[in-house]
């Protein structure tokens, strides 16, 4: 990559700032000063702005993060705080959520900024699942594990829901695995039942777990094995 472009992407600034900061010898490249932009950078150039240092990013990232109640999963809300407030990384922004969660619930998250990855995770045709953690209103109806089994038709839906398995808690908490994606899904299935969902809090995308030891706000790096569960036809 150009060095131009990655003090761009670095710093979030326009190409012609960036050229204004090479001028003013603010840039070097392994501890020399550089005033072009047009340098081409080896993975193994250290770069530094002011004599801190820029990582350059090598390969796609992913992460789990545990979403706290309040923040929404676009990288860009005018009026709510985003998950990107949590990653302190570099170039955060280029991250994206692969299975949004709405502001209101919480639990795991998967960051990346592999979008084949992330494809494989939210396309319907894929049937990737995703396990709930789910707190009702009322007390489980004995009819609604095999409702579910069976399929609900959702408000304004043409097509039931795919099969879901429902696994009772508690009187008023249930573990709900479902195989798609639908909007606001979980609370309208249990909405068609006559229920209401009061908390939601997802535990599992595919074969990846959320940490119990991570508390909310918190995140950490997919493992190899995380990654790899999730195929990528190449």
């Amino acid at each position: 990559m150009r060095l131009d472009k990655f003090l761009s992407q670095q710093l979030g600034v326009s190409r012609a700032l960036v050229l204004r900061e090479l001028r003013n010898k603010r840039v070097t490249v392994d501890d020399e000063i550089v005033k072009t932009g047009a340098l081409k950078l080896t993975p193994e150039n250290v770069v530094k702005f002011d004599g801190n240092v820029l990582e350059q990013q090598n390969g796609p990232r992913y992460f789990m993060l545990n979403k706290p109640q309040g923040y929404v999963c676009s990288t860009d809300d005018p009026d709510h705080p985003t998950v990107l407030y949590f990653l302190e990384e570099p170039v955060a922004y280029k991250l994206h959520a692969a299975g949004r969660l709405d502001i209101d619930t919480t639990g795991l998250v998967l960051m990346t900024d592999d979008g084949q990855w992330s494809h494989r995770i939210t396309s319907p045709k894929h049937h990737c699942e995703k396990t709930y953690l789910v707190t009702l209103e009322q007390p489980l109806s004995p009819e609604t594990p095999q409702q579910f089994l069976d399929g609900v038709q959702l408000h304004n839906e043409k097509d039931l829901t795919l099969p879901a398995q429902l696994e009772q808690i508690e009187p008023t908490l249930v573990r709900l695995t479902i195989r798609e994606g639908r909007y606001h899904q979980v609370k309208r299935m249990f909405a068609a039942v006559g229920n209401r969902v009061v908390a939601l809090h997802r535990e599992r995308i595919g074969a990846i777990a959320l940490d119990d030891d991570l508390e909310p706000g918190e995140y950490r790096p997919l493992t190899a094995e995380e990654i790899a569960s999730v195929a990528v036809p190449r």
